[in-house]
């Protein structure tokens, strides 16, 4: 058996809502998302769903090779890219390919892709992450009713620009999940838009209401030391490392001391997620996956120190379905053979015009001013379009 080519396919995720954190929210309420379908000389075909703009330049040396021996081609990958580094769009490549070979090899061996990793329980605890922060107040409320509806008992805002505005959403939080629990979890995501005094002072006040699970993202990525020092001044955990691409980033935020939950991105594929999970065990840290991580919900089943999952989204994208089941506060795995993601290609439908993340307004377009607010809610001059010159006189 050999591998003998792949499809770059796309269609949409239709949210209902717009989706975004404290850096942007995007235009309308669909968001592109790309399918990687890999093919094999008996017909057997390896399903993944994320971005892979960097499938030409590590395609050639996947060619031909056995897809069964997916960890030995992640590496074979990671060796093709090694000059100019594994980052960004080729780091999502990778692991989107890396899914699609998971998939290809748990078909082949007839079982469900979780139960080839070795778990044990095919429910995955989760919580929830509406990315709501383009709703309003009533918004927000309705969209984590329906979250707990589902069983959910933790909830994770997306804030950290306006003190006020984040005590009054955890209240929502707080109030729609404790249907389902008398101590719900409560996580806030500043996604970086912090420096460290900045994260202490917030995170300290919406402690002084809140019985804070974590706080994510804080600082930026690689601020080892900003983190830990964070860890030191609240009682919250902190989190990150979703951002963070191979094992020797991540490794520096753990040897540092500067994480109490250690993230990884679903994008970034499964064996990532296995080796992540590996190394953080090493150091009696849990895991928790972020993203649309029922494409990777498989591989953090068989995580011995999963703690959670990141549930997005309560509908899959358009002409996608997957064997899961959210309920009961995670998702229920099913028993169709591979990763459990089948396509009606016939169904796809493209992003409309102008919409999506990959706009000025969207997530993934850092504000100018980020990390350097007086306080929270200065968003003074923020989208000011800089002066040429300087004022005068006359």
């Amino acid at each position: 058996m050999k591998i003998t080519g792949y499809r770059s396919l796309t269609t949409r995720h239709e949210w209902g809502r717009p989706v975004g954190d404290v850096n942007g929210v995007s235009t309308g309420t669909s968001t592109r998302q790309d399918v990687l379908v890999i093919t094999t000389s008996d017909g057997t075909e390896g399903v993944a769903l994320g971005a892979h703009a960097e499938i030409e330049k590590v395609f050639p040396v996947l060619d031909g090779e056995d897809p069964r021996s997916v960890t030995g081609l992640y590496d074979r990958m990671l060796d093709t890219v090694f000059k100019l580094g594994h980052q960004g769009a080729t780091f999502g490549t990778l692991g989107t390919v890396d899914t699609a070979l998971w998939d290809l090899k748990a078909k082949l061996a007839g079982e469900p892709l979780w139960r080839l990793l070795g778990a044990r329980d095919r429910f995955v605890p989760g919580y929830a992450s509406g990315l709501e922060a383009g709703l309003d107040d009533d918004g927000v409320a309705a969209l984590y009713g329906r979250f707990a509806e589902r069983g959910f008992g933790a909830a994770k805002l997306k804030g950290g620009r306006h003190l006020d505005r984040d005590l009054r959403r955890l209240g929502i939080l707080r109030e729609a999940v404790s249907a389902n629990t008398s101590h719900p979890g409560l996580m806030i995501d500043a996604n970086e838009s912090w420096h460290v005094s900045q994260a202490v002072r917030h995170v300290r006040a919406l402690e002084a209401e809140f019985d804070l699970t974590w706080v994510e993202e804080p600082v930026r990525r690689w601020d080892v030391r900003g983190m830990a020092v964070l860890r030191q001044q609240v009682a919250a955990g902190v989190a990150s490392g979703e951002n963070l691409t191979g094992l020797e980033q991540v490794r520096a935020l753990v040897e540092g001391g500067a994480v109490d939950v250690v993230q990884t991105n679903a994008a970034w594929g499964i064996t990532n997620l296995l080796r992540v999970g590996a190394l953080a065990h090493a150091f009696d840290l849990p895991v928790s996956p972020i993203g649309l991580t029922y494409a990777v919900a498989a591989a953090a089943a068989a995580l011995p120190n999963l703690l959670s999952i990141e549930v997005q989204d309560l509908s899959w994208p358009v002409g996608v379905d997957v064997d899961q089941v959210v309920g009961d506060g995670g998702a229920l795995l099913g028993r169709s053979p591979g990763n459990g993601i089948t396509l009606d290609e016939a169904a796809f439908e493209e992003v409309p015009p102008d919409t999506g993340w990959a706009v000025r307004s969207g997530p993934h377009l850092r504000p100018r001013r980020a990390g350097l607010r007086l306080v929270p809610e200065d968003d003074a001059d923020e989208d000011r379009v800089p002066r040429d010159d300087p004022p005068t006189d006359s």
